[in-house]
């Protein structure tokens, strides 16, 4: 206020006779003056505004949702690799057990024309065609063959009704009037038991490699008269090329054509004693069957 009443109160010290809504003015004019204003402050508030709007953004798109959605994905990516996986497993199991599809199936006995498939099989792709013609057999080289019926004796009794006249008659070493071919040394014990019915006191010779040496079993047939021989196809044919066996005598091959092991193989779903059997046929028995010397039967 004023040092005299006749000052009046709402004069400044600025100047007088203005009025107070100029001094107003001026107030905000000077305090405007000595605020000092940076543009740069705008900006640097933009700047911050940005940032914060921008993290928030970032926070709102961060990738835990899209890790979360990730996950998921790969597992499902990797469920069906280990349905494939079970599925080959699967596949490679019903490949190995074959025997499950033997069971079921019914068992067919072997003819003539299955042993002319196999050998054509064989030779087909290496042969030409006049050899495969040459190795092909006539129905008369072969004997009936076993229906499933037989037992071992009663079907020899049946091919060979004059064993008794042949038996005495053979006197050679080194040969054998009947030739019996099967897949293993206890087959070949077994059809030795089976037999006796038929055999009578003629003489077997055992010719399979399990505990007899092949220099034993020439040394055998060299001393001695046999009637049958019984054995596996390789050792048959280790005794034909080493000129410990001679076949000239021979009048019956018979293989053990039906007759399953314990994996319900037969002799010739075995590959090494199919082989073996192949190249035995070859060697020399097709040739004596065509001659006629020699008769084929599939038991």
């Amino acid at each position: 206020m004023g040092d005299t009443l006749e000052e009046p109160w709402w004069e400044t010290p600025f100047g007088t006779g203005v009025s107070p809504g100029k001094n107003n003015f001026a107030v905000i004019f000077l305090l405007l003056k000595n605020f000092s204003f940076d543009p740069s402050d705008d900006e640097a508030i933009e700047m911050s505004s940005d940032n914060r709007t921008a993290t928030h953004h970032d926070s709102d798109s961060k990738p835990p949702v899209t890790k979360k959605r990730k996950q998921p994905t790969e597992c499902f990516l990797s469920q069906p690799e280990e349905k494939q996986e079970s599925a080959v497993k699967a596949k490679r199991r019903k490949k190995k057990k074959i025997s499950d599809i033997l069971e079921k199936s019914t068992p067919k006995p072997g003819v003539p024309a299955d042993l002319q498939n196999l050998l054509s099989q064989h030779f087909g792709e290496n042969r030409s065609v006049i050899e495969i013609e040459e190795l092909k057999l006539s129905d008369s080289c072969f004997l009936p063959a076993n229906d499933l019926t037989h037992s071992f004796s009663s079907y020899l009794k049946e091919i060979c009704p004059k064993w008794a006249k042949l038996r005495k008659n053979h006197k050679e070493k080194k040969s054998v009037v009947m030739l019996v071919i099967c897949s293993s040394a206890l087959r070949s014990l077994e059809l030795i038991k089976s037999m006796t019915a038929f055999k009578g006191d003629c003489r077997v010779l055992k010719l399979f490699a399990k505990h007899i040496k092949i220099k034993e079993q020439m040394n055998m047939l060299e001393k001695g008269v046999f009637h049958i021989g019984v054995g596996t196809p390789g050792r048959v044919k280790a005794l034909v090329e080493q000129d410990g066996l001679c076949l000239n005598s021979t009048k019956y091959m018979i293989l053990d054509w039906n007759w399953r092991d314990q994996k319900l193989r037969r002799m010739m779903d075995i590959p090494e004693i199919k082989k073996e059997t192949i190249d035995l046929l070859e060697r020399s028995i097709i040739k004596l069957c065509r001659e006629g010397s020699v008769k084929l039967g599939l038991f």
